[in-house]
């Protein structure tokens, strides 16, 4: 729980410092991977958050040896409050009404999935089929990658609305889903009792290959898509993306079963079927700006 904790307070400040930094850079696009990187490498803002963000990886690594999938993305998504707090103070981004709604009705839906649990009922597993893994993860990953292709297609229409960010937060949500599903296999290979063999083991596996295509591309992608969107919409969107592609697919990819109690079930079905709903619900593009109070408002002669 603590390293839970932790992970939530690490990742939540990692994404905000970074948004700060790109404020004051020039425009980034995944078009031009090695410009976005050169501008972001120089920024010790951006390196602050980056290291954080880091760090909150870490932290993951030892909430997966010792909690349930679905579990773990539970207390992962109530990180999404301190997001949202830090983003308003730092930043100075403000969520709107419906915004507010959508959120807290994405807590209370991963709450539900919390409430599901039981202490010594749920099994943590340590291991899954390769080749399971591969049939989730490939298809995701070119899933993401043609969803924010298809978001940046959109952007650049001239005279269109701007954008809240859903399908980038959606897009990126599935990277990073991948690579918490690569988080947690890596994890199982650091109970091995050898270094060495648990390395060589590990190289075996698909893991460290996922986590390197998910790393490079969704770096470019999310620093690209925090650049132009809200971090306090975006980073929820993708959190809660994320948060319910690795407790659904990996649970069933690491054999972790769904509770037998009538209760629990419902409990954790319906808060995953609500959390789906909020995010399919939510606005697609920022209010057109209003004109200041007291502006005249100019027609031709």
């Amino acid at each position: 729980m603590a390293a839970a904790l932790l992970a939530n307070t690490l990742y939540s400040v990692g994404f905000v410092l970074e948004k700060r930094a790109l404020t004051s850079l020039p425009e980034v696009t995944i078009r031009q991977p090695v410009a976005l990187l050169g501008l972001v490498l120089r920024s010790p803002l951006w390196i602050g958050g980056s290291l954080a963000l880091a760090a909150g990886f870490g932290a993951q690594l030892a909430v997966y040896r010792t909690l349930p999938i679905a579990a773990a993305q539970g207390i992962f998504v109530s990180g999404l409050v301190l997001l949202v707090l830090l983003s308003a103070r730092l930043l100075g981004e403000e969520t709107t009404g419906r915004e507010r709604y959508a959120l807290g009705a994405i807590l209370l839906a991963l709450l539900m999935v919390v409430l599901s649990l039981k202490e010594g009922s749920d099994r943590v597993s340590r291991d899954a089929p390769y080749q399971l893994i591969l049939l989730v993860c490939v298809p995701s990953l070119a899933a993401g990658v043609w969803l924010y292709g298809s978001a940046e297609r959109r952007t650049r229409h001239r005279h269109r609305m701007p954008t809240t960010g859903v399908e980038y937060g959606v897009a990126v949500g599935l990277l990073y889903g991948v690579s918490s599903l690569a988080i947690k296999g890596v994890s199982s290979y650091l109970t091995s009792s050898g270094l060495g063999g648990a390395v060589v083991d590990l190289l075996r596996s698909p893991y460290p290959y996922l986590l390197l295509f998910t790393g490079a591309f969704g770096l470019v992608m999310s620093q690209a898509a925090l650049q132009r969107c809200r971090a306090s919409l975006i980073v929820p969107v993708c959190t809660t993306v994320t948060c319910l592609y690795t407790a659904v697919l990996g649970t069933l990819s690491f054999g972790e079963s769904l509770p037998h109690d009538p209760l629990r079930l419902a409990l954790r079905l319906a808060g995953t079927v609500l959390a789906v709903a909020v995010l399919l619900a939510m606005p697609k593009h920022d209010p057109a700006p209003q004109p200041p109070i007291g502006a005249k408002e100019l027609t031709p002669p």
